[in-house]
């Protein structure tokens, strides 16, 4: 048995979007746009016998926020950076929605490898504001000529800036 490596560079585009907004308004801010649950939720739930469109029905209505997003997990670092003397609140956020997700992994499986997203809100060094950053979903996504993976990625763009539009803007 032999094994191919294929190495392809690309070049993801970081996003840092600063507000005067303070951490808290802006993480109530963002979950007030999301809905709520976990992966093992969502892939169990399409492990039962429902249709594709009943599984799109029930998605929508039970887990999907504003927004087009549920909130996947939150990993806090604030919880632990102070033991090594950073006193900043900051947290990790996976976020996405399998429906969305679906419209880019028909174009390219390989695309799985970046949904569901994910977002870092940092607090001011002051604490008088924030910071989300991001890495801009299509340019982890596309990196070889694919149109229709193109369009659904930049579809997906809209939505994450959105989303951290309504967060950010005082």
């Amino acid at each position: 048995m032999t094994a191919q490596v294929k190495n392809e560079p690309f070049k993801g585009i970081r996003t840092e979007v600063t507000t005067s907004l303070v951490f808290d308004e802006v993480i109530g801010r963002l979950r007030k746009q999301m809905g709520a649950t976990s992966i093992a939720e969502v892939v169990a739930l399409a492990q039962t016998a429902i249709s594709a469109a009943e599984y799109t029905r029930q998605v929508e209505e039970k887990y999907v926020g504003e927004s087009g997003f549920m909130l996947f997990d939150e990993i806090d670092h604030g919880g632990w950076l102070p033991k090594f003397g950073i006193n900043r609140r900051t947290v990790r956020w996976i976020l996405g929605n399998p429906l969305i997700a679906i419209t880019m992994i028909r174009s390219d499986i390989t695309a799985g490898l970046f949904v569901p997203v994910e977002l870092l809100v940092t607090e001011a060094e002051d604490g008088l504001g924030a910071t989300i950053t991001f890495v801009r979903p299509s340019t982890l996504m596309v990196i070889e000529e694919n149109p229709p993976l193109l369009a659904a990625a930049k579809e997906l763009d809209e939505k994450f800036d959105a989303l951290v539009a309504c967060a950010m803007t005082a």
